[in-house]
């Protein structure tokens, strides 16, 4: 039923940062964990960060650890991962999901482009 769209995908050099942000269409991510994953051709998608719950502290992939941070707006409408100090190993399709009670995604978004020049 919910409908995700990610945006703020792009070309960057590398050092460079993206702020990725995804929005659910008709309500609120109030009642949803969410988690951003990514994809490169020839290999199956990534984990890359995930909330725990509101407040709490997130989880991270060692590779991106430090340099990215998942976050969200005041009024949950908008899901936030902030990419810095960009890598060409970042390049990828970038997805949001919803996360089930377990941490397993569930609905994804179509994706946004991330193309890190070295």
């Amino acid at each position: 039923q919910v409908q995700l769209v990610e945006s703020g995908g792009g070309l960057v050099q590398a050092g460079g940062s993206l702020r990725l942000s995804c929005a659910a269409s008709g309500r609120t991510l109030s009642s949803y964990r969410m988690g951003w994953f990514r994809r490169v051709p020839e290999k199956e998608r990534e984990f890359v960060a995930a909330e725990r719950w509101t407040g709490s502290t997130a989880t991270y992939a060692d590779s991106v650890k430090g340099r990215f941070t998942i976050s969200r707006d005041n009024a949950d409408t908008t899901v936030y991962l902030q990419m810095n100090s960009l890598k060409p190993e970042d390049t990828a399709v970038y997805y949001c999901a919803v996360l089930t009670t377990l941490g397993l995604p569930q609905v994804w978004g179509l994706g946004t482009q991330v193309t890190v020049s070295s």
